[in-house]
């Protein structure tokens, strides 16, 4: 049986309606860890780096992706909750032009930045070449990359999660199927990898747009488009939180590096890199969740049915807090085997990496209540909220927790400061939360 947005949801409807979005979240986020897997084991530890140097720079841009669909979703979403249908489709259709325009510009311009952009972050000769060449390669695919990352919350809002998930599934299956053939048995190196990223960008980004641009059995369909430089700047305000926190991880990233050098050298930012390549799986669940549950939100905060959005709160609520816990027990059990995966080949590295990871997963305790709360307030289509939430945990207090803490606990003060960063986030969204209860009617 089908679910609709305008359904009362209990556990089960609300899990089964939002495991399409889960999924698509979690096939995105393995894009750079089967690339640097793959890359690793078969063409090295300088083309490894050359991937982790460029990646962040894609990642960023096809945020805007991201921020117009969760943007775009909350008002496309509240305007079909109001039964204005006709301008659902019109903010939909023009929000999706305007991402294919923006990602052949960006695409263009950011050809002629890529070597500064790596020269800015530090690399030199070989490296520098592999970055450039990896991601110039990677841009290619970008427009479309962006069209994947903006239709993953609009099959949600047009109530064919399910769709976007087989959609979602086929260009991760692609991608690691063509990285272990142009990578593993080819051995084309970096070119292989990129390429197998470009094709993966291709199947999720080009195949919803001939879905949506035919007659098709979903609310939403691509149309005439209105100009609303309004609704634009609404999309973009509401998702901003969204986008911010896809750039300020790259950004953090290099000061985490910058303090992992000062205090053990290179085998502190090798231990990094794999938990972060974990970690993007394990945030993926619960970003997953978030974006699938937002449009339902939205739908409800336009239909003005406060009952249902209590019901959704308090429900999202013990979702958010029961899934905390067992990715706290599921990191610690597989510690082992998931540094080993990656760093197996030295014995210190990967004890430092496993004890590292230890120290840091206590933090999806109160990750899920944080990001939840970012999404929650998009949802309502108070950008405002949503972007401070997001930008104190993905910034600034993550920035002040990682150049602060490790001066009075050294090499643990930086593992700590993952802590930190989500201890300060949650007593912030729980300040905003109790506060604006009264005016949207959630509690």
């Amino acid at each position: 049986m089908q679910i609709q947005l305008s359904d009362h949801f209990d556990y089960s409807r609300l899990l089964r309606f939002t495991l399409p979005s889960i999924a698509m979240m979690v096939f995105t986020s393995i894009y750079s860890v089967v690339d640097g897997y793959f890359v690793s084991n078969f063409a090295g530890k300088q083309p490894l780096a050359a991937v982790n140097m460029a990646w962040p720079v894609i990642m960023m841009l096809a945020s805007l992706g991201m921020m117009f669909g969760t943007g775009g979703s909350a008002l496309i979403a509240a305007a079909q909750g109001r039964g204005r249908l006709k301008r659902a489709n019109e903010y939909f259709s023009l929000i999706v032009y305007v991402v294919i325009a923006l990602g052949f510009v960006l695409m263009g311009v950011t050809w002629f930045l890529m070597e500064p952009i790596m020269k800015l972050l530090g690399a030199e000769g070989g490296l520098l070449a592999d970055s450039v060449f990896y991601g110039k390669i990677c841009l290619v695919g970008l427009p479309a990359f962006m069209m994947q990352m903006l239709f993953q919350s609009l099959f949600i809002t047009a109530e064919r999660p399910q769709l976007g998930f087989y959609v979602t599934v086929g260009a991760g299956v692609a991608n690691m199927v063509l990285d272990w053939l142009l990578v593993g048995v080819l051995g084309w190196g970096l070119f292989g990898a990129a390429l197998a990223t470009d094709i993966g960008f291709l199947v999720g980004g080009v195949i919803p747009l001939f879905y949506f641009a035919r007659k098709n059995s979903s609310t939403l369909r691509l149309g005439r488009a209105c100009w609303k430089p309004h609704a634009l700047l609404k999309a973009s305000f509401n998702g901003c939180s969204e986008m911010l926190s896809g750039i300020a991880s790259s950004v953090v990233t290099l000061l985490y590096n910058y303090q992992l050098l000062r205090f053990v050298g290179e085998n502190g930012v090798a231990a990094f890199s794999v938990i972060m390549y974990v970690n993007f799986i394990f945030f993926a669940l619960l970003i997953g969740y978030c974006n699938g549950v937002a449009p339902v939100i939205s739908y409800h905060f336009g239909a003005r049915n406060q009952g249902e959005l209590k019901n959704l709160f308090k429900r999202c609520m013990v979702i958010m807090g029961v899934s905390g816990v067992g990715l706290l027990a599921l990191a610690q059990l597989l510690a082992v085997p998931l540094s080993r995966i990656f760093v197996g080949y030295d014995e210190a590295l990967c004890d430092m990496t496993v004890k590292a990871f230890r120290i840091v997963c206590f933090c999806f305790v109160l990750s899920g209540f944080n990001i939840f709360a970012s999404s929650l307030f998009t949802a309502l289509n108070n950008g405002f909220v949503s972007a401070v939430i997001s930008t104190c945990r993905s910034i600034v207090f993550e920035a002040a927790c990682v150049l602060l803490l490790p001066l009075l606990f050294g090499i643990n003060g930086i593992w700590f400061a993952i802590w930190g960063t989500e201890i300060a986030t949650f007593a912030l969204a729980a300040f905003f939360v109790i506060r604006k209860r009264k005016k949207y009617g959630y509690l």
